[in-house]
């Protein structure tokens, strides 16, 4: 049980995103929220899109390890959207989040998680994929969501969980959490098999 595993651990989870925290929380675990406001999420250009995620998510790790102190453990993660072979950020503006999601309108994109954890002794990192195909969008029905929703924090401007993922999704291959931000059966299974 992961539970009686992690009894002695403090575990970390570096990321303010609420929809991340949530889905630890439902893992049963205890953790505790950290970040770092100030460190630049920057990649090399010659990194393949379906690479970024997991470097991203890396590079998070390695602004907190030399800070972790004995039997404190760090989750890390990094999510990307993928289309052809350009990676869709989260939106800067209102027009930037309309072009996103006319530019997802009708085509099938890949949902990257990268995720690292471990401690000032050890680490591992993982990556979870899942495809999602969107229908058709109407442009008022972007302008709609947008407007309504503000999905300005979010990679590829959207969240499944949302009025946008019930109405424009027809099919996932993956994990829907993974979608969310957090493929929490994979990470579940990657903290069984972490040797602490």
């Amino acid at each position: 049980m992961l539970q009686t595993k992690f009894l002695n651990q403090k575990i970390i989870l570096a990321s303010q995103s609420p929809r991340r925290q949530s889905l630890l929380k439902e893992l049963l675990i205890d953790f505790e929220v950290r970040v770092k406001d100030n460190l630049e999420e920057i990649y090399p250009l010659e990194l393949k899109n379906i690479e970024i995620a997991p470097y991203l998510s890396e590079l998070k790790f390695n602004a907190f390890v030399s800070e972790l102190v004995e039997n404190e453990f760090l989750i890390t993660s990094d999510t990307t959207v993928c289309i052809e072979n350009d990676v869709l950020n989260k939106p800067l503006d209102r027009a930037d989040a309309i072009e996103i999601l006319k530019r997802l309108s009708g085509k099938k994109h890949t949902v990257v998680t990268g995720v690292t954890i471990g401690n000032n002794k050890n680490r591992t990192t993982f990556s979870s994929f899942t495809d999602v195909y969107f229908r058709e969008l109407f442009i008022d029905e972007i302008c709609f969501y947008i407007d309504n929703y503000k999905p300005f924090d979010k990679a590829g401007a959207y969240g499944i969980q949302e009025w946008i993922g019930y109405v424009a999704i027809e099919r996932i291959d993956g994990s829907f959490y993974n979608v969310m931000g957090l493929p929490v059966q994979k990470l579940h299974e990657e903290l069984l098999k972490f040797e602490l």
